[in-house]
């Protein structure tokens, strides 16, 4: 039928409606009233054929927008029919249904057995033991800047990842606040800077990316005294800087001008009515030492706050740059933010979210491994970012090398994300990543900070049953030797031989390991 359809054919189709219509209108007066849908198909179908952006509608007029329509229902057809639940699509629907779960506690548990195929390649496990559990195993809290700050942080297992106000809504931004402060753990800001509704009683990690927003002069570049000013807050407890996210690491961004309301303005400290560009790169330095010598000035005007950076790894060869300008200068960032290719943001060009950066368990490992050959290790915090929401991922990032983590997605779930795929719209039917208040209204505060605190709480919890069964009684590295995963038909490694560590202070020696002496060779703490 649809290979059939033609204009000429909608317009006999029309022509001969018409046509019969008046004919059994003079036999039966009612039947009248059918010329009105059929007007409305023929003006629909002559507007299509007259139009010149569209050659489907061109060619198969009326007809042509029911694949525009099933087109726009595709994702929710899939989400709800087609999907499978351990498709990562980008989060499957176990995933996500665990989050509903124990944001909402409700109950969690498995029935009838694992749906997954514990022989396929990938498949990944932790080792159990049969001695007693372990009492008081305390994970939970993590010291960040304790040597080196006059106000270190006390930084919770898991904690929300950098969303700003403005990619989310403020009734989202409030509600996370909220169960920062209800459950313990730290909010990050997202580079958009701290607005009134960051402001609910819960501890802030600031972040600060490429625009300064927060802390700009008017040509864009970084302001000290506005940076002093807001970094004094109570509620912000840590400093990031933002270097590239796993999103779009190496892209910049644009806020079009019909977005710059007077609230935003005020916020980001920019124009009202602009467009607000932040730059790929940051303009306050442009070397490893200079970024160092960046970090070490934000926490003095900090008053001593943990200060830090976020990165999506690239280069090996320019994280060690900063590595050997480490060494060199004294200097030291109080904590890294490892963020991975499969991280998430509201928007991103296709090809950088696809195809640039690397994964976060290789960045994880790596950066780990690195500060341990330099013997930084004890000296700088590791955050792991990117597609955490059970306890089991908590425990994978402590294993690669991580001392806490930072989820946002898991962290949207527990709000009531649905995965619409809608953030980059302005039209998400939660009210979460949206800024129209026929939507935002929706999303009550008081419920959703709930919500995310027992999330959190939850989750944390089930990393703690996990690491007891386990048997761990030293340290979280003892973890690297007791997960496991398939990597071929028949052969199983720990993740201590897919990602191995250097030793203590191993860069250091006059012999470098093969595997990363060119890298560390090329690497200088004079350029990136």
């Amino acid at each position: 039928m649809i290979e059939k359809w033609s204009r000429t054919f909608f317009f006999l189709l029309s022509l001969g409606g018409v046509v019969s219509l008046l004919a059994l209108a003079r036999v039966w007066p009612p039947a009248g009233w059918g010329l009105i849908p059929l007007v409305i198909f023929l003006a629909v179908g002559l507007r299509d054929v007259l139009q010149k952006k569209h050659t489907l509608l061109r060619n198969f007029p009326v007809l042509g927008h029911f694949r525009f329509l099933l087109e726009s229902i595709r994702p929710e057809i899939r989400q709800y029919f087609v999907e499978g639940d351990s498709e990562e699509n980008p989060f499957s629907r176990e995933k996500r249904s665990v989050v509903y779960q124990r944001s909402k506690g409700t109950l969690d548990t498995l029935p009838f057995g694992t749906r997954r195929d514990v022989y396929q390649v990938g498949y990944q496990w932790i080792n159990h033991s049969l001695g007693l559990p372990v009492e008081n195993l305390e994970l939970t809290r993590c010291a960040i800047g304790e040597k080196s700050c006059s106000q270190p942080y006390a930084a919770a297992l898991l904690n929300i990842s950098a969303m700003s106000y403005g990619a989310l809504s403020r009734n989202a931004i409030m509600a996370l606040n909220r169960a920062a402060q209800a459950g313990g753990f730290s909010h990050n800001t997202g580079e958009g800077g701290i607005s009134d509704w960051h402001c609910q009683g819960g501890d802030l990690v600031w972040q600060i990316g490429t625009g300064y927003f927060g802390c700009r002069r008017a040509d864009g570049t970084f302001c000290a005294s506005t940076f002093e000013e807001r970094a004094a807050l109570p509620a912000v407890k840590m400093i990031e800087v933002k270097l590239s996210q796993g999103a779009k690491p190496g892209h910049g961004g644009i806020l079009p001008a019909a977005k710059v309301s007077a609230e935003i303005a005020r916020i980001r400290d920019v124009p009202i009515g602009q467009d607000v560009i932040s730059p790929p790169v940051h303009s306050a330095f442009s070397t490893p030492g200079e970024l160092l010598e960046f970090l070490a000035r934000l926490r003095e005007l900090a008053g001593g706050k943990p200060v830090g950076f976020k990165l999506c790894v690239g280069s090996k060869r320019e994280f060690l740059a900063i590595c050997k300008a480490m060494l060199e200068s004294g200097l030291h960032p109080d904590f890294i933010t490892v963020d991975g290719a499969e991280g998430g943001t509201g928007a991103a060009p296709l090809e950088f979210s696809n195809s640039v950066g690397m994964p976060l368990n290789d960045g994880l490992a790596f950066i780990h491994s690195a500060l341990t050959g330099i013997g930084f290790r004890d000296r700088v915090r590791l955050i792991a970012a990117g597609k955490i929401s059970t306890g089991f991922h908590l425990l994978e990032k402590i294993a690669l090398g991580a001392d806490l983590c930072n989820a946002a997605r898991s962290m949207m779930f527990a709000l009531g994300c649905i995965q619409a795929l809608k953030c980059n719209t302005n039209e998400c039917p939660t009210g979460i990543a949206t800024q129209l208040p026929r939507l935002y209204r929706g999303l009550d505060v008081g419920d959703k900070a709930e919500r995310v605190a027992r999330f959190q709480k939850t989750t944390v919890a089930a990393a703690m049953e996990l690491a007891q069964a386990s048997g761990m009684s030293c340290t979280p590295r003892d973890l690297r030797w007791q997960i496991f995963r398939r990597t071929a038909p028949g052969e199983v490694r720990a993740l201590g031989d897919l990602y191995p560590c250097l030793a203590e202070g191993e860069l250091l020696q006059h012999t470098v390991p093969a595997e990363i002496a060119s890298d560390w060779s090329a690497a200088s703490a004079a350029a990136f």
